[in-house]
Formats: structure tokens, sequence, C-alpha cells
């Protein structure tokens, strides 16, 4: 049986390996610093005059000029995209050591956890996206995030952190030397845009891979850093790839009303940058509503378009240039639907009104007929129906991006005070189908999960959500903090929870208002599994076979027999193991007794995974090999002996040989 390596892939390796292979010739030594004791560190590198060499084309040097964005740390940036998950712990000695990051169930926080295909997982979005990468690549049809504005605020405020946020802040240089978390990235700072730019950049190149190549992402941003977003996101996505920068109406705020003069004008609006993953992506036609309802009108059947094919007679009428708006025979049918229309009123050309039309056209139902008619001025034109909704466009100035209304109906006070609304949010939901993977890796109040629940509630749909939050904490004298919140995960868990208890009253009263026979609304999806980013569950020799073999040689190899930290439980080493294999992290959980032995069964698609973590007997193993699942998982030492483990090897190829099976 193989083992599972039980870590994120180093993607940096892995492309530095397949460069290697290709070019040993260009792979060299070179010095990138030096230890506490002065000696030198050396690692591998590539040369490139070699590697141009060997390609046979014009590489670019560093005198040249060409076209290019990039700014101090950028290349730190991308290696920081490509490198495996890790989480900063402290040791016995104080000192911050990296470790690879796994994640951890937490069923006393979740909704419906085992049913829901929701999830809501906390920790810093960075390693969370890395650990989701190789489960959900390509598989996310809409992202949408907020990322923190760089706004250049100064403010300090004193920290009671759980270790995991304690440890991001200080990793990222948002604590000082007291403790207190800070945003120091004032304008007169020499890394005002470079620290942002470092923090975005490797989060959007991940974005990236988990997109479908029918996906498209969606970005809030303000004045401040709209244009740099817009080059990172042309490298990251493609320049093709632009779709539209979007205007949003947000609340008038000028702290400059007070006075008599202005450096510049207040913002009346913000940005939502849309990009596609591929450039032949055609989304959906998409509608905004209208203030008030349009009545019907007729337009010029003619346009300046130049296809000669649809060039053809109509009211003995024969265009020499341009062409008429639809193929001959819609048209042709179009001016019968005309006429039969005037004998069913009693109306003739002349005395038909439009409210008459428009009257008889509401009437038809899903028939929706075509009507063509030549104009009092001898033009053909064709009929445009009574609608309360227009063609959208980059404009969304008629909704506005944020409120803390729905915040405070839902828990009675302003625990959050930047939310966006649900309206902003629904609204990209329609840009992918009804049942699309949803992703927001800055969730902060939680709005897109509010949105997906809701919008599914409406129309049917079977949207999942993914929502990524660190458990920052409230400040001590906000809202959050006097209601009991003591980080903002915790909002939006909470948040998730009371909405969707309220869309389970809504439905279920509408549902009850119904008349018999009519069809009823079916409560969505209003779960969530809770999962937290956590050190693996393996002790550290698992990763380290020098230290293995020297405590073999010491004698210490009974310290060997369990290599899984005593905190951690089945459920734990379960997603561990669902995100090594690409499993779901939502897939069913069924746990099953077989001989005693509790067995996780775990569905997904077309094939299933089966994992024990306890005692494995020859008998449990033939009755799950019988069940044919496509992964059977145990643990290294849960064998009665080395026999039962060569035995269960005999035992698969003679009742599922197909079956991967995997040790821990």
């Amino acid at each position: 049986m193989d083992k599972l390596p039980m870590q994120s892939r180093d993607l940096a390796a892995e492309k530095f390996a397949q460069l290697a292979a290709l070019f040993p010739q260009a792979v060299t030594e070179t010095i990138v610093g030096y230890d506490a004791d002065g000696k030198a560190i050396i690692e591998r590198a590539v040369d490139p005059l070699v590697l141009q060499q060997e390609i046979s084309i014009h590489v670019l040097e560093g005198r040249e000029e060409r076209y290019q964005f990039t700014w101090p740390d950028k290349r730190r940036a991308m290696v920081k995209s490509n490198s495996p998950a890790t989480v900063e712990r402290r040791d016995s000695t104080g000192t911050l050591v990296e470790v690879p990051a796994t994640l951890r169930p937490c069923r006393e926080e979740s909704v419906d956890f085992d049913t829901t295909q929701n999830l809501y997982i906390e920790g810093d979005n960075l390693d969370v996206l890395k650990l989701l990468r190789e489960t959900y690549l390509g598989r996310v049809k809409m992202i949408y995030i907020d990322p923190p504005y760089n706004t250049g605020s100064d403010f300090v405020y004193n920290d009671d952190f759980s270790e995991e946020a304690a440890v991001f802040l200080e990793r990222d240089g948002q604590v000082d030397d007291d403790g207190n978390r800070m945003v120091k990235n004032l304008d007169s700072n020499g890394r005002f845009h470079t620290d942002w730019l470092n923090m975005i950049y490797p989060r959007l190149r991940i974005a990236r891979d988990l997109l479908a190549e029918d996906g498209v992402i969606f970005i809030s941003i303000d004045d401040g850093e709209v244009a740099q977003l817009r080059k990172i996101c042309d490298e990251v996505f493609g320049e093709r790839n632009f779709k539209n920068q979007i205007a949003i109406r947000r609340g008038p705020k000028s702290v400059q009303a007070q006075f008599d003069t202005w450096d510049k004008l207040g913002q009346g609006f913000e940005h939502i940058l849309l990009y596609t993953k591929t450039e032949s992506y055609r989304f959906p036609r998409q509608m905004k509503p209208l203030a008030e309802t349009r009545l019907g009108a007729w337009n010029n059947h003619w346009r300046g378009t130049d296809r000669p094919t649809m060039r053809y007679p109509l009211f003995g009428i024969t265009p020499a240039t341009g062409q008429w708006r639809w193929g001959r025979e819609r048209s042709e049918q179009a001016t019968v639907n005309y006429s039969q229309m005037l004998l069913e009123i009693g109306e003739t050309e002349v005395s038909v009104t439009q409210l008459q039309i428009d009257q008889w056209f509401s009437k038809q139902g899903e028939l929706s007929p075509d009507l063509l008619r030549l104009s009092r001025n001898g033009r053909p034109e064709h009929y445009v129906a009574p609608t309360d909704e227009t063609l959208l466009n980059s404009s969304w100035m008629d909704l506005l991006i944020g409120s803390s209304s729905e915040i405070t109906q839902l828990f009675g006070s302003t625990v959050f005070d930047t939310a966006k609304l649900t309206s902003v949010i629904s609204r990209m939901l329609r840009f992918s189908s009804k049942d699309s993977l949803i992703l927001d890796f800055f969730s902060g109040s939680a709005t897109t999960a509010h949105a997906v629940m809701q919008l599914n509630s409406e129309d049917g749909g079977n949207r999942r959500f993914i929502m990524v939050q660190l458990p920052e904490v409230c400040p001590a004298n906000s809202e959050a903090a006097k209601a009991g919140y003591a980080n903002i995960a915790e909002i939006g868990k909470e948040r998730i929870r009371r909405a969707g208890a309220k869309i389970k009253s809504e439905v279920e009263a509408s549902n009850a208002q119904l008349s018999l026979g009519e069809d009823t609304r079916t409560i969505p999806d209003i779960g969530f599994r809770v999962l937290k980013l956590d050190s693996t569950n393996m002790r550290e020799i698992y990763y380290t076979p020098d230290e293995t073999a020297r405590m073999i040689i010491d004698g210490k190899g009974d310290m060997l027999i369990d290599n899984i930290k005593e905190d951690r439980n089945p459920e734990d080493l379960l997603f561990q193991v669902m995100l090594d294999l690409g499993v779901p992290l939502s897939a069913r959980i069924e746990m099953r007794d077989i001989l005693g032995a509790d067995v996780f069964f775990v569905e997904y698609g077309d094939g299933h995974l089966v994992a024990c973590f306890g005692k494995v007997t020859g008998e449990i193993v033939t009755a799950i090999a019988k069940s044919k699942p496509f992964f059977a998982v145990f643990r290294d030492g849960g064998f009665e002996d080395d026999n039962a483990f060569v035995n269960a090897e005999q035992i698969f190829q003679t009742y599922s040989p197909d079956t991967q099976r995997r040790v821990l």
C-alpha cells in the first residue's frame, strides 16, 4: 500500500524538477544567504544564460526595455503562491517554526454537518487556498472577493488573538513589539503599494487555478488600488479576459464637507472588476430591473450591419444595404401574427391603440408571439413588449454596494459596519448556472453565503458556497465585541445561521399560504460544515526520514509506533486524507460499524472513499474490499501485525484489485 504524503504540494519544487529534467545542464548552485555562524546557504538554481542557449530564442535581460508591471518582492510573492501550505507554531523554546498545514472539522460550530454541501473555513486564506487547490482545481464557477482596501489609515488596538490568528498577523507584519495589531501602511511608507500587492498577488494566482473554464471572478476595489489591481489581474487572468470595470453606488462619505476648500471630490461609487477564466467564454444575457415598467413600443426593423443574406422583400421593400433584424421566415410569420391580433381584438391598423396591443400581448403567456407591421411612414417595424427590466451594463448605480442594514436586521445591532449587500452578490451569482460552486476567500460578514442561500430559495437553485475568513479579533470597543463576538469569523458563522433560519421560516410561511395543488418551494441547503486551518495531524517525525532513522538507531523506535498527534481524532484524519486524495470536503460522510470497527464511508461523484483508522483485522479488510471503494485508507499502526498488512494486499487483489490503497 502506498503511503499518503499528508501535506500540500510544493508546486515550485515540482516545476523546478520538470525544468531540471528537460535541461539538466542549466541547473546550478547559488548562495542565497548565510546562517548564524556565517556559513553560506546554498540552493539549486537555474542559470538563465545556459537556458537561453538551450531554447535558442531571445531571452530578455535586465537592461532591455519591455512592458512590465512589477514591484519589490514580486518574485517572492510568486514563489509564495507555489509553496506548500504551512502554519507557524511555537515550539517548546518559543521559536516560530513552520509545519505542514491541514484543515480540521468542527462539528459543534457547524449546521447540518453530515448533509450540507457548504463550507466555512477559518484561517489565513493564502494557506487555505493552497490546501483547496488540488481538490477544487477548475471546479469553482464564480469567485467574489472584497479584499481589504489600501486606505493608508493608521490604527492600533490591543489584541487577544487565538494562537492561529496571532501568528498570522505577526508573520504578516501587522503586530508591533507590544503585540498590538496595527495598520502602518501610510502614504509616507515607501512600500505603500508594495505591501498590498504582495498580499493580493499570490492569492489571485491560486484563485485562477480554482476557476472553471466557464468561471468568472468579481473583485471589489476602491480608487486607491484599482489601477494596480487591473494590471495584476491582466497578468494573472490575461488582458483579453478582462470584461468590465463595473461602477456601483456607495454611500456618500466626505470628510471635506466641513471645509470651504477641497483637495478632491468625495467618491460616490466603487469599482468591481470582472474577469473570466477563458477569453471565449460567454456568460448568459443579464438584465436589471427598471424603476418603472416600460410600455410596449415599436422599433425600426432595419439595421445598419451589412448581411446580404438578411436582405429580402418585406412589405414590398428590399433594402439595398444593411439588413432586416430577423430571418425571412420569422419576419413573415410576425406579419401574420399582427394581422391575427387585429382580428381578435376587432380593430384596424388605424384604430388600434398601443394599450390594446399591450393588453392582448400580456394574455398570450409563454407564447410571446413576434409582431411586425408597416409603420405610417412606410417603414417595417417590430413590436417590443412591455417590460420591467432592461439589459445590464457596467453601470450598477441602481444598487448600493454596502450597508449595515441587513446585518442590523439579523443581529439587532451593527456588529459589522462594512458589510456588502446581498442584492449585489445576487446579481453576480446570475452570471453562473444554478448549480455552481461559489467561493469567497475574504468572507467578512458572509454576505456571499447569505446571498447564495437566498437566491437558491427564490429560484430553486442548488448553488454551494465555500467561505474563507481569518478569525481576526474584533476591537474591544466595537459593537461586535460588546455583543459577545470575539472575531470576524464568529460573526460570519452566526450570520449564516440566522440568515438560514430566516430563509427557512419564509419558505415555510410561503408554502402555508398556497392552495391545494400549487407547487411548494423547497427549503435550500442552509447548513455549513466548519473547518479550521491547523497544523498537520502527523507528528513531525512523519515528515523527516533522517530523524526517524536516527531514533531507530538510538533505540527509540517505540516512539514511532503512532505517528499521529495525541490530540487528533479519526475525523481529523479523515479530512486530511480527503484533502490529500482530492475528495471534495463537502462529500457526504457516513460512519458504519463493521465487525466492531468504526469505518468512514465517504460518497463523492461516481466513487467512494472508505477509511478505517482503528484496529484492522483480515475480516474487516475483506468487508471493506467487497464494497469496492475507489480509495481505501488505513492507519499504518492499525494492522494487528505484518501478516495482517500483507494479507490486506492479497484480499484487495481478490475482491477489488482496482481499489487504490493508502496508509498513513
